[in-house]
Formats: structure tokens, sequence, C-alpha cells
């Protein structure tokens, strides 16, 4: 079984091979010359595997290329190393704050909490986590959709119930171009009596936002505190971005922010961290 499953391997990686890419997948003849195996062999193998999704047939070329189940193999995988890896920071974020903080991914037009991390030990598994809500009405959701295209952002607005105090559809792009250009969120309190809501992006390898970091604040940003919380979520979010693969916070995770000096080289915190 495992020198199947390692010959299964290795037809893998000849589909996701620079040839591969750039010709949009290989023939059964090329992809048994490259793995030295003979054609009957690997036309067997893929058929299981086109079976599995773990590959795809071309119907015209009849070329074949990875498939659909590596892919959510891939997310499913990224969403479990994110979740592992945003646990200690966050909890150092929530413990040093005071206040609970949230890990937010996108599901279509909603926010859904990966992991919550209350405030006090004493109060863990009372979180949120599991909770969904309409992106648009949280700081996380903006965040992680002000780096869509205007017209779906357009599309979830038309999606989204309607609320007091919800912007209007202009409004909301202005607002999330904003939030673009800062590198953060903050919602002030629209759809939360008495409270607000700040977000500091995760990204990983890619340098795509993956992920959003979320804190609950009062809605009035001069009050005590507020600029502490503020440095300490983007600190959390960069840490977490260079343990997901971001090269931009490497630098960050590994000098001057930790210690909470110096200049902070990603857009959106040099007001608050380095003016």
């Amino acid at each position: 079984m495992a020198s199947g499953l390692c010959r299964d391997l290795d037809l893998l990686d000849v589909l996701s091979s620079q040839e591969a890419v750039r010709g949009s997948g290989l023939g059964v003849s090329r992809i048994a010359q490259l793995c030295q195996r003979q054609k009957s062999q690997v036309s067997r193998a893929l058929a299981g595997m086109l079976e599995a999704g773990l590959v795809e047939r071309d119907p015209d070329t009849l070329a074949y290329r990875c498939g659909w189940r590596l892919f959510d193999l891939a997310a499913a995988t990224r969403e479990s190393h994110l979740v592992h890896s945003a646990r200690p920071c966050m909890e150092r974020l929530a413990t040093s704050v005071g206040r609970p903080a949230y890990l937010c991914a996108l599901r279509g037009y909603n926010i859904a909490v990966l992991l919550a991390e209350p405030a006090s030990h004493h109060s863990r598994g009372a979180g949120k986590q599991g909770v969904t809500a309409p992106a648009l009405h949280t700081a996380a959701g903006r965040l992680l959709m002000s780096e869509w295209e205007e017209m779906t952002a357009r599309t979830a607005f038309a999606h989204t119930p309607a609320v007091q105090g919800m912007p209007s559809a202009e409004a909301l792009l202005e607002d999330l171009r904003r939030i673009r250009s800062a590198g953060y969120a903050q919602l002030d309190g629209e759809f939360h009596n008495g409270l607000g809501g700040m977000a500091a992006p995760v990204r990983d390898f890619t340098a795509g936002v993956v992920a959003a970091i979320s804190v609950p604040v009062h809605p009035n940003r001069s009050l005590p505190g507020h600029d502490a919380v503020f440095r300490a979520t983007l600190r959390c979010a960069a840490q977490l971005s260079y343990a997901m693969g971001y090269s931009e916070p490497s630098r960050l995770a590994r000098t001057s922010i930790l210690a909470g000096s110096g200049k902070c080289p990603t857009q959106g915190c040099r007001r608050v961290m380095c003016g």
C-alpha cells in the first residue's frame, strides 16, 4: 500500500510540475515517460485517481491535471494550520488587552469565527467559535471583503440583510477602499449598541488576506488604552502572517515590533506604531 501511494504521489508531482501547468495538463504517454513507468500502469492509476477526484481529464485533449479534491484538501489543511498557529498568539492577545479575540474567515458573504479566545481562562468555552454573521456587519468581514472586486462587493451588499445604520452601496464601497488603503478596519458600533470592533489582516505565502483577527472595542477611540489594543492586534496578526509564510511580516515578527519599539514597514500601522 505504501509503495502504491508513493507511485500515485509521483504522478501528482508530475501533474503539478511547471510543464504540466504551462500546458494545461499532460497526456498519459508523457506522464509515463517522466515517471519512468509503463503507459498501461499509469493509465490504470490515473483512472482510479480520476474517479476519486484527485485528477481531472480534459475531454478534448485527454490531458490530465490536478483535480478539485486536491484543492479542497489544501484549503482544509491551510485552515487547520491557521487555527493551530493562531492559538498561542491569540491567547496572549486576549490576556494582554483583557478582551476576547476572534479569528475570522469568509464563508461566502458571511463571516465565520474559526477560533475564539476569551479574555479570561475562566470563561473558556463561552466564546463564539463557529458563529457566522453577515460580513458587512463586522470589522473583520469588511477587512476581508476590501480586497474583492467592486462588482463582487456590490453583489454582497445586495445579499446582505438591511439593518438600521447600514450605509448605502456607494458609502460601503468607499469604506472598503479606505480599509484596503489603511490595511486595517474599525467599525464604530454601527450594528452593535455601545460596541465597536477592530480587525487586522492575516496573510499567507501568496500575500493574500486569508483571515482577520478581530477584537471588540469601545466606539470612542479617544479612550485610554485604545491605541494599545490596536497595536497588540496588529502585532498578533503580523505574527500569525509570518507563521503562515508571508514574507513581509517575517521582519515584523522577528524584530522590533514585538518589543514595542522601532519602525513598522506594514502599511496601515505607521501612524499608531511608528508615529
